[in-house]
């Protein structure tokens, strides 16, 4: 539970905790935080044997860890029922990203070079907006921005 904590960490909680309740009471405390997690602890598993019961006969191997989207992705990915790692090794990312990424830079060499009509240069659509308008020339018009 406490994996990441350090030794310099924990003297200076051990430190922290004598300073603000003093070391005559602070063995109380103790007593009273560890009565406090025991019964947590207590609380969750009944809660735990209580769905159990409840779900059934089906669900005797269920597991409440299961829960936690990591862990049911890894025990899918395990369980090649859906033919899971056929679809991952036929998929290359880097090479579907790399033909995407070049279908987009021969279109943009396949532009033309001269304005549109709505004004815009060939910047790929890019809407100068340092450039004044003209006093006829209509802003662009977005139906969903309004």
């Amino acid at each position: 539970m406490f994996n990441d904590i350090g030794p310099l960490e924990l003297v200076t909680l051990v430190v922290l905790a004598v300073l603000v309740f003093g070391p005559d009471k602070l063995p109380k405390v103790i007593q009273d935080v560890t009565r406090t997690i025991r019964k947590i602890r207590e609380f969750s598993e009944s809660a735990k044997q209580d769905i159990r019961s409840e779900l059934g006969p089906e669900f005797k191997d269920f597991e409440f860890e299961d829960l936690n989207p990591k862990t049911f992705i890894r025990k899918q990915m395990d369980n090649d029922d859906l033919g899971l790692k056929e679809i991952r090794n036929g998929f290359d990312l880097k090479k579907e990203m790399a033909e995407v990424t070049d279908a987009v830079h021969s279109r943009e060499t396949d532009a033309p070079s001269s304005p549109s009509a709505g004004g815009s240069s060939s910047s790929g659509g890019r809407v100068d907006m340092a450039k004044k308008p003209d006093e006829d020339e209509r802003p662009p018009f977005d139906a969903d921005a309004t």
